[in-house]
């Protein structure tokens, strides 16, 4: 684990894998225990689930301090700027083709 910080509709892990790894079983091991402890803490008055998708984004070792900072710096950023929209460009540097509807939705 390199650096993780949460907002109140989003979470940004930033970690090293090796190539074998699976970021679906990652993502999935993450998902699961998390609820798991929300629940057992009874942090939530209603239900606690995570939206179904995710997104992984690769960074090279030159970019990581960075992504530390960004991730540091997110609620700081997001003043600025919503997390969909910020979601939305980075699929586009990334050359990742979406469907809109399948992009972050607000919570209710």
């Amino acid at each position: 684990m390199l650096q993780i910080n949460s907002m109140p509709d989003h979470i940004h892990i930033f970690i090293g894998m090796r190539p074998t790894q699976s970021i679906a079983s990652l993502v999935q091991n993450v998902k699961a225990e998390s609820s798991k402890w929300v629940k057992d803490k009874k942090f939530c008055d209603s239900a606690f689930a995570w939206q179904e998708g995710y997104g992984a984004f690769s960074y090279s070792r030159t970019h990581v301090p960075d992504v530390i900072r960004y991730i540091q710096n997110q609620e700081a950023h997001h003043q600025k700027e919503a997390f969909p929209d910020e979601y939305r460009k980075m699929l586009k540097a990334f050359e990742i083709e979406y469907d809109e509807q399948y992009i972050f939705k607000e919570p209710v």
